[in-house]
């Protein structure tokens, strides 16, 4: 039977993993799924918080030498990379900082769905201000900025960046729901 330090290793692994295997573009393509990482960082939060601090500067780390290997080895467009690319590590910070939340307040009853899609969409929601607004605003792409474009831009993306993020993280949740519902069943065959 796995320890939790050894399920928490694997569950770092396999999103370190996910993030890896993702990261290459935002909206995917038919070859590729859409991009997985601030779902991974929200989950991380949750599962690693409380334990394993070191995570969120690891994956972090992992996220911009992926983007590295993208632009520099892959023909990646560097087109985000600017002087706001920097914004990603309080961004991602805040989504890490979410699932935390989540975890030490999430009731673990089925009808306690309320808190997850809380916690979710006002994570998502401040990581894409966070990014999507130092980006127009700090990034030198935009020519002549201004509040309805920065509004008619946020508008363009917002619902993809929530709806990719969430249904990683619904993914996510009803693996968790499957695997926490069989261990008991597990423990008590395997009790003499």
């Amino acid at each position: 039977m796995p320890t939790q330090k050894s399920t928490r290793r694997l569950g770092f692994l396999a999103l370190a993993a996910t993030m890896a295997a993702t990261r290459f573009g935002h909206c995917g393509s038919a070859w590729a799924p859409p991009d997985a990482s601030w779902a991974v960082f929200f989950v991380a939060g949750f599962y690693l918080a409380s334990e394993w601090r070191w995570a969120l500067p690891a994956l972090l780390i992992e996220a911009v030498a992926i983007d590295f290997a993208a632009i520099h080895y892959y023909g990646v467009s560097d087109y985000c990379v600017t002087a706001a690319y920097w914004f990603i590590v309080p961004a991602y910070s805040l989504l890490w900082l979410g699932g935390a939340w989540l975890n030490r307040r999430y009731q673990r009853a089925p009808a306690d769905l309320r808190r997850p899609a809380v916690s979710v969409a006002l994570s998502v929601s401040a990581c894409f201000l966070l990014t999507e607004g130092s980006f127009y605003w700090l990034g030198d792409r935009i020519v002549h900025a201004s509040i309805a474009g920065w509004w008619s831009n946020f508008l363009s993306w917002y619902g993809y960046f929530m709806l990719v993020t969430g249904a990683y993280v619904g993914l996510t949740a009803l693996g968790h729901i499957a695997v926490t519902r069989r261990m008991p069943a597990r423990a008590h065959l395997q009790t003499p």
